[in-house]
């Protein structure tokens, strides 16, 4: 994978995320339909209710006997009406909240395996935190919106259409009212969301640089009391705690503004249709405006249009409640958008083969790297390592050893020159055939949750118990697996965190032992043993390395004094190259690294 991040825009417009959150309704299409047809449904019913309130209020108006049994029987209309809304209404919540899990499933899964299939460069440069806030805290927040706001929203359209039809069919004067404070109610809630979108970006940002913090720290919890940082770690823990909590609080503030400024807006328009509609009521019941009159209006009319112009201004209320709402959901799905639509690590090139029946030669030729532009980490690295021969590079911190091995694995590729295996440049081999042709210990252990037998054979699940317990006496864990209380079953928590060190690094060590790969990669393998459990450990991957292509990086110069050939690499060259006694014998930098070790 080229090391150029991929660059996605942070600014992607609110129809073009709402356009992609449609697509996930739409791909489960019978939930989606069911939810808008039910909540139609519920909505037609209740519209109902008022044209036979208002036709029980005439009735009641009228001051006959005989109409009686037309007050009651639209009485009984209207409470139907209003009893089976609220159990279709019921019912669409029921089937807004299985659309909005099953969507919440499919966008953690895509998001999920578009970051197994990143390049290395990506973790490189993004916190750990910030991404496990997008997986739970982000995709939380789009799920309450599209399980409450998203399909309530879409379906108020109907509400206030229906409300609309009917206040025109009972008086089309008092529609003017509408006609300049719905424009207002639009327009200042048009101009506070545009103006509060960015305040949501930095209340996710904040969030996750919050997330990001803590996580790193409770990983050091140990380094942290040791050195007694527990005051300053707080003291920066409680900073930027602040600024999520500003963030928050300012998004939040000028997000509140809308919802009770359009509801001043719509009560103010409902006591002018009030007004006026009594004023046009009285007109009509002295006779001033005829029956028939675009102004006649009863008295059952002007309570149908106050409850219509309510559902009406009903769905207007709640738009503007939840714009904040919204403003936040669709952030997070810019978030959540902006992983998924990360390039994959890059496809292997037209043509590229499996690497089968390795031997294992591996040649570096002029090889030239950076991480960033202008600033070249390996500068013409030339070397051969022939099969079974050890490899051993050593330096100082930042000479430019991880790097090779990142360049070996194709995490990044060279930015000049070639690395080959057996004659074929590693660009012309699928990835997965060349990683899988090397095991790697790496000096940052890494176990999960589940049985010790199930950590050592995750690099080979086909593997027996009896190649399990080969693997494990080999690297000088066999005998402390037998004495816990489960043996090779007994459960590992969260990293391993209920075992040493030492122990974690030699079940690792195990695990390696088990592939059948031609390469080995060891990067300070026995970092974290004693030095006695080191000498047993080094006996044992002896008996590993044999036949096989090495490449060790060790700090610890003792652990590499056997290997055919010593690269000494500082700041990205290799000033020195030979097995130990030709290196000691120099007296160069090598033998003034090995003697500050033993002097």
């Amino acid at each position: 994978m080229n090391k150029k991040n991929h660059t996605v825009p942070s600014g992607k417009p609110s129809l073009h995320v709402l356009g992609r959150l449609l697509g996930y309704m739409l791909r489960f299409w019978p939930l989606t339909l069911a939810g808008i047809g039910l909540s139609l449904a519920s909505n037609y019913l209740a519209l109902l209710g008022p044209q036979y309130l208002g036709e029980a209020i005439d009735a009641i108006s009228s001051k006959s006997g005989v109409m009686m049994d037309v007050v009651w029987d639209n009485f009984r209309k209207m409470l139907v009406c209003y009893l089976l809304s609220a159990i279709l209404a019921y019912l669409m919540t029921v089937a807004m909240v299985n659309l909005s899990q099953r969507i919440t499933y499919r966008m953690r899964k895509q998001l999920f395996e578009r970051l197994t299939a990143l390049p290395v460069s990506y973790f490189d440069t993004h916190t750990t935190g910030d991404t496990v806030s997008r997986i739970s805290y982000d995709i939380d927040t789009v799920n309450a919106s599209l399980s409450t706001d998203l399909i309530q929203v879409l379906t108020s359209i109907y509400t206030v259409c229906g409300s609309l039809y009917y206040m025109f069919r009972i008086s089309r004067p008092l529609l003017l009212v509408f006609a300049v404070t719905v424009p207002i109610s639009v327009a200042f809630t048009r101009m506070k969301a545009k103006k509060i979108r960015p305040l949501f970006r930095k209340r996710s940002k904040k969030l996750g640089e919050l997330n990001g913090f803590s996580e790193e720290m409770l990983s050091g919890a140990k380094a942290i009391g040791a050195y007694h940082r527990a005051k300053t770690v707080t003291e920066k823990f409680d900073e930027q705690n602040k600024q999520a909590v500003d963030a928050y609080y300012e998004a939040e503030y000028y997000g509140a503004v809308i919802g009770p400024s359009v509801n001043f807006i719509n009560n103010l328009s409902l006591s002018l249709i009030m007004i006026l509609g009594g004023i046009l009521y009285l007109f009509s019941e002295t006779g001033q405006v005829a029956a028939g009159s675009v102004w006649f209006l009863s008295l059952g009319g002007v309570t149908q249009f106050v409850m219509y112009s309510r559902k009406f201004s009903g769905p207007i209320n709640e738009f503007a409640n939840i714009i904040s709402e919204f403003q936040s959901a669709f952030t997070a799905a810019e978030r959540i958008f902006r992983i998924i639509d990360e390039p994959p690590e890059e496809a292997d090139r037209a043509g590229a083969k499996e690497l089968t029946h390795v031997s294992g030669e591996v040649v570096l030729s002029d090889v030239s790297f950076g991480y960033l532009p202008g600033k070249t980490v390996l500068h013409d690295l030339s070397l051969t390592a022939k099969p079974g021969r050890t490899v051993a590079i050593v330096g100082p911190t930042g000479a430019g050893k991880t790097t090779i091995i990142n360049l070996l694995m194709r995490f990044y590729d060279v930015d000049s020159g070639e690395i080959s295996v057996d004659g074929t440049e590693i660009r012309d081999i699928t990835r997965k055939s060349l990683r899988g042709a090397y095991t790697m210990v790496l000096q940052d252990t890494w176990l999960f949750y589940g049985t010790i037998f199930e950590n050592i054979t995750y690099g080979r699940k086909d593997a027996t118990r009896e190649e399990v317990i080969a693997a494990a006496k080999a690297a000088r864990i066999h005998s402390f697996i037998e004495r816990l209380p489960d043996g090779y079953d007994t459960l590992l928590s969260d990293d391993g965190v209920n075992i040493s060190k030492g122990q974690k690094q030699l079940i690792t060590i195990a695990r390696a032992m088990l592939p059948h790969t031609r390469m080995l990669i060891l990067d300070e393998a026995t970092s974290n043993v004693d030095s006695r459990t080191e000498i047993k450990i080094q006996e044992a991957m002896s008996e590993l390395m044999v036949g096989r292509t090495c490449f060790v990086i060790a700090h610890r110069l003792s652990t590499i004094r056997n290997a055919d050939v010593i690269l000494v690499v500082k700041d990205g060259n290799v000033i020195e190259q030979g097995n130990h006694d030709q290196l000691f014998q120099k007296g160069g930098f090598y033998a003034s690294l090995y003697n500050s070790q033993f002097s």
